[in-house]
């Protein structure tokens, strides 16, 4: 229990990070992306935790799960202008150089999230396989954009 009380707090701490993004997006869209991320990185490592059976699956923290990678998957794409390329940044040139093919990588994403967060019903999937259901195709957009989008480490 002590494992999904910290996951919990973390995917509330980044969700109510998003209550922030506006007042930097017109600064810095680099901080907003890497905040958009973090958020979805509180929400995989959740997801992922009770995919594997490390954390007990709840239906309200699956939903939380689905409802943070909705939100990403709606705003992410807003963060890229011209010359967002440079500094502290993840991003690979690619997303400039194929902007038609990182919008398609968006859109697999936020199709994704549309179709988990409507099997997810109002309470959350049922039991962790219709959340693996819902889930896994969101890991696998994540997966498909950051093999070609993404700064190799």
């Amino acid at each position: 229990m002590h494992y999904f009380r910290k996951f919990v707090v973390a995917g509330l701490a980044a969700g109510l990070g998003f209550a922030a993004i506006p007042a930097q997006a017109s600064d810095d869209p680099v901080a907003v992306r890497q905040s958009l991320m973090a958020s979805m990185g509180a929400a995989a490592g959740l997801a992922g935790g009770m995919m594997k059976g490390e954390i007990a699956y709840s239906p309200a923290a699956g939903k939380s799960a689905i409802a943070t990678a909705r939100a990403v998957s709606l705003s992410f794409g807003d963060y890229f202008p011209a010359g967002s390329d440079q500094g502290n940044t993840g991003a690979a040139p690619s997303i400039w150089e194929n902007a038609d093919g990182f919008a398609a990588e968006l859109a697999k994403f936020t199709d994704a999230t549309a179709k988990a967060t409507e099997a997810s019903g109002k309470d959350g999937p049922a039991d962790v396989e219709a959340f693996k259901a819902a889930m896994g195709p969101i890991f696998g957009t994540c997966k498909s954009c950051h093999e070609t989008y993404r700064k190799k480490n």
